[in-house]
């Protein structure tokens, strides 16, 4: 019987102090305009939260694990360049991805407009379908303040058929 795993990633990152700005790149998209948050990579928490939900659900440890902050060539690196890796490795570990699943909590960037585009992206990165909705604090916690982002995901994986077995919709033979 194949049996899924669920995983779940969180991530979260403060905005940049105004005198260091960065870039804001959320989503797998560069928001221009918008303030950018602090981090040892870009900081993009969706991407993050779905690399982290693939580790989770795969049970190959986490996002410090494979990307910490010891690892100096990831300083910098883009979230969908992790995304992209973290799956990678998921499959490398005997898993095939079925879906991802992010939400973000933040007062901006205002997601709605964006959403397909950061869908595509994400999806492309990952080589599976990922989802993405956004939502607000009502001015709520470190959120609400406008202190930083807050991202949960959830991804669904199942172990791949062995070489030369035959897959039906529950059973291996």
């Amino acid at each position: 019987m194949i049996v899924p795993r669920t995983g779940i990633g969180v991530d979260v990152h403060a905005y940049a102090p105004e005198d260091e700005p960065q870039p804001l790149w959320l989503g797998g998209l560069l928001w221009e305009g918008e303030r950018g948050l602090a981090g040892h990579s870009d900081g993009d928490a969706v991407a993050h939260a779905a690399a982290d939900a693939l580790f989770s659900a795969a049970g190959v440890g986490d996002l410090g694990t494979h990307f910490g902050t010891a690892r100096v060539e990831y300083a910098g690196a883009s979230g969908v360049t992790l995304l992209a890796e973290a799956a990678r490795i998921v499959r490398a570990a005997g898993f095939e991805i079925a879906n991802i699943a992010v939400q973000f909590v933040a007062q901006r960037p205002v997601f709605a407009p964006r959403r397909e585009e950061s869908q595509r992206v994400l999806s492309e990165a990952a080589g599976a379908p990922v989802s993405v909705s956004a939502t607000t604090s009502d001015h709520l916690g470190f959120t609400g303040r406008r202190e930083g982002v807050a991202a949960v995901a959830t991804a669904l994986v199942y172990p791949t058929p062995p070489p030369g077995a035959v897959a039906t919709d529950t059973l291996i033979k």
